[in-house]
């Protein structure tokens, strides 16, 4: 179905199930009284270090992703890069609204699921070690980009697990957020914007 959308619509798709999922989480948190501290957002705002620490850690994911998908592909298995196409705007203003609108969107919504809820606050109530948890978050997170295909999905997964390890060794979402956000963002500009603009040339 995503195949038959121009890329505003993907975009606008994006943008819409991801602030309704960010909602619905903040919600659960506020309904049942979460404390800031326990998903990792006790320092609010965040330090210029916190920042700085996220933005080197996505950097360092987006290597291991190239690494990765690069070792799959020369093993014969090729990722499918369909929805990262898709994401791709034609526009200056269009790569604007993806890189200051959808992205932190992604970022945050994804990260307040699957390392806040799922880890911080799901460790807390249960009284369980955020790492017993870390797994199965990380599963689910990779399960949920399946249309990525299965290489997506274990890269994904892979990923998913390091962000899970930086969010319970840092205790801070907005490290995970950060990285996240850097990762996706490096990823779709070196592979969408820059070859576009190499082929132009």
């Amino acid at each position: 179905m995503a195949r038959s959308l121009s890329t505003p619509a993907v975009l606008a798709n994006v943008a819409l199930t991801q602030a309704l999922l960010a909602g619905v989480v903040l919600a659960g948190v506020w309904y049942v009284a979460v404390p800031a501290s326990v998903l990792g957002l006790a320092k609010i705002p965040p330090s210029v270090s916190t920042v700085l620490i996220g933005v080197a850690f996505g950097t360092v994911l987006w290597l291991a992703s190239e690494t990765a998908t690069t070792l799959s592909t020369a093993l014969g298995v090729e990722p499918d890069e369909r929805l990262r196409g898709l994401l791709a705007p034609a526009t200056a203003g269009g790569w604007l609204a993806v890189l200051v609108v959808v992205l932190p969107l992604v970022a945050i919504s994804e990260e307040l699921l699957f390392r806040a809820g799922a880890i911080g606050a799901s460790a807390a109530g249960l009284g369980l070690s955020p790492w017993v948890l870390a797994v199965p978050a990380s599963i689910a997170f990779g399960c949920c980009h399946a249309i990525q295909g299965r290489t997506g999905v274990v890269v994904t997964g892979g990923l998913g697990f390091v962000l899970a390890s930086g969010y319970v060794i840092t205790d801070n979402l907005v490290v995970v957020i950060v990285a996240h956000y850097v990762l996706d963002g490096i990823e779709l500009l070196v592979h969408e914007w820059l070859d576009s603009t190499a082929s132009v040339d």
